[in-house]
């Protein structure tokens, strides 16, 4: 394999249609078959011990293994877990399995438990062992030649099957994630290429031969029946292209958002509902970064976006907490994620409000006369390439850029505040880590201990100071300035613990990464990080480092979005 040489900016860029003239890979690599339990590890079923079949059993250690995780506790995700697992079981099995409270999955559950200690308490060789095994896979399966060079695969590694756990109360969880196998899986390289083999004994659905996507593998998954792929890694050349295409797009509409906003506040009083409609909808897509929101079949979870909004959704307040024409939204959005805010919008906007929920009710649309499809047609006229996602992009890169340009000093703690606005707009939320209180607890005893050290250094500094006074010389002088240094050098200590408990409390319910990887154009963390001689590490890890290779290199510290 011949390593790429150039930087993806000085080479041709890749054609809107055509992306690629040669493509050759090995393949997905497929997760080992499964291995049965030993014969002494048993699955009871009303008390009595049963021996099941090796698809059987493979299902049942799936949720034996998630049996201390709080989804098992769930209903939704007992019932679609029970219901996969009984059209799995033989007809013998199904016979005499037919309640979960009557199964005991206790011993398979204490096996994995084991298993998983034996792997923490691995010796430093068997540890080695296994990396030499990744490290193989990786340089098998995980690059491919791409118009000759060698590039990283993203995910070259199927997922194994399991349980689907989703994000939120997705009504779909604990359904079975089943086995891929080599006849689900469609090959993508170029007619040229060494087409790669299948495991044994198998054989691909189909091998395809199309440079106008950038994909190696799909197959479909069959919890949503949607395709899934193996794709390059987020530092391949592709990929670069398409993020700094992406971000020149979000920074094209600094150019045109004023005439779209006029544009948008004219519709407000158009005499067509239609257009009304769509001048509210760009509002709230623009002002509040929502999500356009896409029609769903019935069975996904009731998640929502703008223009799939319900009545119910929101209530209209006159006046609240001393503010005028306050819409107070409460849904939930990507991921199951609710969202909830109480917005004061322009009196406008809150009378078409009343207008479109008039003579409705709870369940129907808010936006009847228009859909996502339309309206991004609407935007890609006002400008080539705009959709509500670039809205999204522009308007929390915008916000970083004037948070930042409000920051005086490089702290990291200022950085990660600025950050922190953009995902509060963009509703990116998570729950507080499993060992947050653990963690912080751990924390707040180095904070206590650092606090007794200075105490100590500062009477040790106390007692140089009297004996220099008393009877000065060139060692108490030495002995004296030794004694400041560690009391300067402790409190400094001191500052940057205080500062990160500061920092994990704030950002404990805050997903942090999602905005810095999607939607922050990475050149305004570099140019910040250059002006203020902050180490870029600090804000970007090896893998995002990679990925963001463009922006490190092409940027300087003038940089504005």
């Amino acid at each position: 394999f011949r390593v790429q040489t150039l930087p993806l900016w000085e080479e041709g860029k890749s054609s809107d249609t055509q992306k690629w003239s040669s493509l050759e890979h090995k393949g997905p690599y497929f997760p080992p078959e499964y291995e049965p339990l030993p014969d002494n590890i048993c699955f009871n079923y009303d008390g009595q011990p049963v021996k099941l079949s090796p698809v059987t059993e493979e299902i049942a250690t799936f949720y034996a293994k998630m049996l201390d995780h709080e989804y098992t506790s769930k209903e939704v995700f007992q019932n679609n877990f029970f219901c996969d697992w009984r059209e799995e079981m033989t007809k013998e099995e199904r016979k005499l399995i037919k309640t979960l409270s009557k199964c005991d999955f206790s011993q398979i559950h204490k096996y994995f438990v084991e298993k998983s200690e034996e792997r923490k308490n691995m010796t430093k060789e068997e540890k080695q062992v296994l990396k030499e095994e990744a490290s193989r896979l990786m340089e098998e399966y995980g690059y491919c030649l791409l118009d000759g060079h060698r590039e990283k695969i993203g995910n070259f590694k199927l997922e194994p099957p399991g349980l689907f756990r989703g994000r939120g109360e997705h009504p779909k969880m604990g359904k079975l994630k089943k086995r891929i196998q080599p006849e689900d899986v469609t090959i993508n390289c170029s007619q040229d290429s060494k087409i790669p083999a299948p495991p044994a004994g198998h054989r691909w659905k189909r091998v395809q031969h199309d440079n106008t996507v950038t994909w190696l593998a799909s197959w479909l998954e069959n919890i949503h029946g949607r395709p899934k792929y193996i794709m390059l890694n987020p530092s391949s050349k592709l990929k670069g292209e398409k993020d700094w295409q992406k971000y020149e797009t979000a920074r094209r509409l600094k150019m045109k958002v004023d005439s779209i906003r006029k544009q948008y506040r004219r519709d407000w009083t158009s005499r067509e509902m239609k257009i009304r409609q769509r001048g509210v909808a760009i509002y709230f897509i623009d002002k509040l970064a929502l999500r356009a929101g896409n029609e769903k079949d019935d069975e996904s979870a009731d998640t929502v976006g703008c223009c799939s909004l319900r009545v119910e959704h929101i209530t209209l307040h006159r006046r609240l907490d001393a503010q005028e024409h306050v819409v107070e939204f409460d849904f939930l959005g990507k991921d199951s994620i609710r969202y909830y805010n109480k917005v004061p919008v322009e009196k406008q906007v809150f009378k078409n409000l009343k207008l479109f929920i008039k003579h409705k009710d709870p369940e129907d649309d808010l936006f009847d006369r228009i859909t996502t499809v339309k309206l991004n047609k609407t935007l890609n006229e006002s400008m080539p390439g705009l959709t509500a996602k670039v809205f999204r992009t522009f308007n929390a890169s915008t916000t970083l850029q004037d948070q930042l340009n409000k920051l005086t000093t490089g702290k990291i703690l200022s950085y990660n505040r600025a950050n922190r606005a953009v995902a509060i707009l963009c509703n990116h939320q998570r729950a507080a880590p499993k060992t947050f209180e653990r963690s912080m607890q751990l924390l707040q005893e180095k904070i206590q201990k650092k606090k007794e050290q200075i105490e100590e250094a500062k009477k040790e500094l106390k007692e140089a100071k009297k004996a220099h006074k008393d009877a000065p010389s060139d060692k108490s002088k030495k002995l004296l300035e030794k004694k400041e240094k560690a009391v300067q050098r402790l409190g400094e200590q001191l500052k940057k613990l205080q500062l990160q408990e500061t920092d994990r409390e704030e950002n404990k319910v805050i997903a942090l990464g999602t905005s810095k990887l999607n939607y922050l154009d990475p050149r305004i963390s570099v140019a910040w990080c250059k002006k203020h001689q902050v180490p870029i590490e600090k804000i970007y890890n090896k893998t995002q480092r990679d990925k963001f290779a463009w922006a490190i290199d092409m940027t300087d510290e003038n940089f504005q979005f």
